[in-house]
């Protein structure tokens, strides 16, 4: 008995050890995204990012060595495996657009309101910063591959069919180009706007 409540005490130190290191991780990087919104990638500094996050040099270097490494944000408020879990879900034979938008929406709508804002700005920044989308294309083809899998598996079909690899890449083409948009509109709301534009992508397709 006394053995197991050490375990249970170490495994609980255990956790908020690393739920520690995952809000100092996240506050870095949303300082380090705000700076490069507000002055642009290549002039904002690791010096400026520690002084913004309110940590030691040291401490930054610990979790991100080069600016590179705080570029690229797989793991920054990620929503992907939330998403495939939702749509999975959900019953076949539906549309397959109109199932997407309302699994977004479900995602999202889980979120706290600041990991919302913060997913938002992210997502925002990697479609409209040179840098930020170089560091992510990764993650952007990676979504791709993963939502041409959902496609594939909801109708039936090869992942290497045309029309599912079409669709796929069209609607990462249209998330991309809302979220591009919303940088110039600071007053638009990222998820309403991916939202409207896989819309009107379901409406083109029964043009």
């Amino acid at each position: 008995m006394a053995q197991r409540r050490v375990v249970d005490e170490r495994a609980g130190r255990d956790g908020l050890r690393e739920r520690k290191k995952a809000r100092t991780r996240n506050g870095i990087r949303r300082e380090a995204l705000r700076l490069f919104r507000e002055q642009g990638y290549q002039a904002t500094t690791m010096e400026q990012i520690a002084r913004a996050a309110d940590v030691a040099p040291s401490t930054l270097f610990r979790y991100f060595p080069t600016k590179d490494d705080l570029a690229r944000l797989s793991d920054y408020h990620a929503l992907g495996p939330r998403v495939v879990e939702l749509f999975e879900a959900l019953p076949a034979g539906g549309d397959v657009l109109t199932d997407l938008r309302a699994v977004l929406r479900a995602a999202v709508a889980e979120l706290p309101e600041d990991e919302r804002r913060a997913r938002a700005e992210r997502d925002v920044l990697v479609a409209t910063v040179p840098e930020l989308w170089a560091a992510n294309l990764g993650l952007v083809g990676e979504g791709a591959r993963v939502l041409r899998d959902l496609i594939a598996r909801r109708t039936g079909r090869s992942p290497r069919d045309a029309a599912v690899r079409s669709l796929a890449g069209a609607v990462v083409g249209v998330c991309v180009q809302a979220l591009a948009d919303c940088a110039d509109r600071p007053d638009a709301d990222p998820v309403e706007a991916v939202d409207e534009a896989l819309g009107a992508l379901r409406a083109g397709l029964e043009l």
